[in-house]
């Protein structure tokens, strides 16, 4: 049977990725085919689902930045959507309740706001995940969007506290010595190296928080995702991280596999379940002009809106203990589960489009945007001729082999304001932007640019950029960096002038370089 499970799995999410599909709507299709077919789930099913999730916080907190949480397009941001959502939810529910519809006759006001408030979480998992796959995490909107659903996990612990009557440990404020444990925590992490040890003491330490605050009484993903956020800082994080990303991954699609095996439909349910999955948009609408209203940047509370409209998989938790109290029915759960299911295909499929609807909806946006600050990239790139975007391990090398030859006609663009910093600390000519905005390139003249070297581990921002550049009119050259034969064919064919196959390509420069040690020993020779 686990042979059948991966088989199908397998099958489904390669379905999924031939028609451009992210994986993780085949394995949601997977699971609810599985059930139909009258396969019983696997008792470590559910334990492979909670390993994922538990590591997804882990790395998350890894990438969160305190101050994060502190801003107020965060706090505020999810307080008044939260809020607002649920009320707005709930008269809406109530209207349907009052028209005669099936599901919501029976419903009074209370289990109207509890479905409403279920409804309210964006998922952690679809969000994450799709970030990652576009190497969004550390993009504005990408930093924006997960601290909201940080705020929104805090905020889940303390309903799960109240409703199941689940009062944390009195030794509770003994985790308040994890704080001065940090510098230990931190020494281990640099003497475990970089090799297997490094992605177990990502388990150890995960699964170790979830633990620790399981004993007290609390939430042991919140657990995971505090002890994540007291390494953030270190500078191995990001390494940890990156270790565990293919665990994290093949456990979440336990997760995937478990929400198809929650419950299937019935035709009844259908009009209910077209509901619910319909206000998802008004869900979405609601939190846009929210962002708007507390003054978040047009493209920020665009792309962050998009990505955070869809339905969390604690909505099922929520209406799973409110089945268990017997405030709603059992079919509800069906319902929320087949919405939840619906919410991670809407969002898979268009955030796909997300950056080039932006660049065709700019103006649209723009109308709703709050006067905004200066921005800092809004400095021009004086003489340069050259521009590399993406200041990472290969976009920095590229950049100080090329300065050392053509001087201040190298320029950098790099989307995180703390590598910016770095960078111009070391005395590198680089400005702070996202080439995905259409915003970056509107304010910039482009005329002196003859190539453009795109140094980013993504195939998919490369050719999101390079539609962007099409769009505003850019003449130059294009390069990009590519990892395997089939995404530089992809590039050629989209007009990327050259791309440098990574892995075949570092070969020949590698190879190129040590043969200057034979040149110098036959010049010592001769002299």
């Amino acid at each position: 049977m686990d042979f059948l499970w991966i088989l199908i799995a397998f099958l489904c999410g390669f379905a999924a990725k031939q028609i451009n599909l992210p994986p993780l709507i085949g394995y949601l299709a997977a699971g609810f085919g599985l059930h139909a077919y009258g396969v019983q789930p696997h008792e470590n099913l559910d334990t492979l689902a909670n390993i994922g999730i538990t590591l997804m916080l882990f790395t998350i907190g890894l990438k969160v930045n305190f101050q994060t949480l502190l801003k107020t397009s965060v706090w505020a941001g999810t307080s008044l959507h939260m809020i607002s959502w649920v009320i707005l939810a709930t008269l809406l529910l109530k209207g349907l309740a009052l028209l005669g519809l099936q599901y919501f006759v029976d419903l009074d006001w209370t289990a109207l706001a509890l479905i409403s408030f279920a409804l309210s979480f964006s998922s952690t998992v679809c969000i994450v995940k799709l970030l990652e796959e576009k190497n969004e995490m550390k993009a504005r909107h990408g930093k924006l969007a997960v601290g909201i659903l940080v705020m929104q996990d805090i905020v889940a612990v303390a309903f799960l506290v109240i409703a199941t009557g689940k009062i944390p440990s009195v030794y509770a404020f003994a985790l308040l010595l994890l704080w001065p444990a940090r510098p230990l925590l931190g020494r281990i992490l640099n003497q475990a190296g970089h090799g297997e040890l490094l992605p177990l003491i990502g388990f150890f330490l995960a699964m170790g928080g979830y633990e620790l605050f399981q004993m007290l009484n609390m939430k042991g993903d919140l657990g995971a995702l505090v002890v994540g956020l007291l390494l953030s800082p270190h500078l191995k994080s990001a390494e940890l991280a990156k270790s565990l990303l293919s665990f994290k991954d093949i456990f979440l699609i336990g997760f995937f596999l478990s929400i198809g095996f929650t419950a299937l439909p019935t035709i009844e349910m259908i009009p209910a379940l077209a509901v619910v999955s319909f206000i998802l948009i008004i869900k979405g609408v609601l939190l846009f002009h929210i962002l708007a209203a507390i003054g978040v940047a047009g493209r920020n509370m665009f792309l962050g809106s998009m990505i955070l409209t869809n339905y969390s998989e604690f909505g099922l938790i929520v209406a799973a203990l409110c089945v268990q109290n017997g405030w709603l029915d059992k079919d509800w759960l069906v319902i929320i589960a087949l919405a939840v299911s619906i919410s991670f295909v809407f969002t898979s499929i268009f955030y796909d489009y997300a950056h080039t609807a932006y660049a065709y909806a700019r103006n649209w946006v723009k109308f709703f945007e709050r006067q905004q600050p200066m921005p800092i990239y809004q400095e021009q790139m004086k003489s340069a001729e050259i521009l590399i975007i993406g200041m990472g391990r290969v976009g920095r090398s590229s950049y100080d082999v090329l300065h050392a030859q053509l001087d201040d006609k190298v320029w950098g663009v790099e989307s995180d304001i703390d590598k910016v910093r770095r960078h111009r600390d070391e005395g590198r000519h680089i400005i702070f932007g996202d080439a995905e905005d259409a915003d970056f390139w509107e304010t910039r003249e482009l005329w002196h640019i003859k190539l453009i070297m795109l140094a980013m581990p993504s195939v998919i921002d490369i050719c999101d950029i390079t539609k962007q550049l099409k769009l505003c009119g850019y003449k130059g050259h294009i390069a990009a960096i590519a990892r395997y034969e089939d995404e530089r064919e992809m590039l050629l064919e989209l007009g990327v002038d050259n791309v440098f196959n990574y892995y075949v390509e570092a070969g020949t420069g590698f190879a190129e370089e040590s043969l200057h040690l034979l040149e110098q020993d036959r010049k010592a020779q001769i002299a």
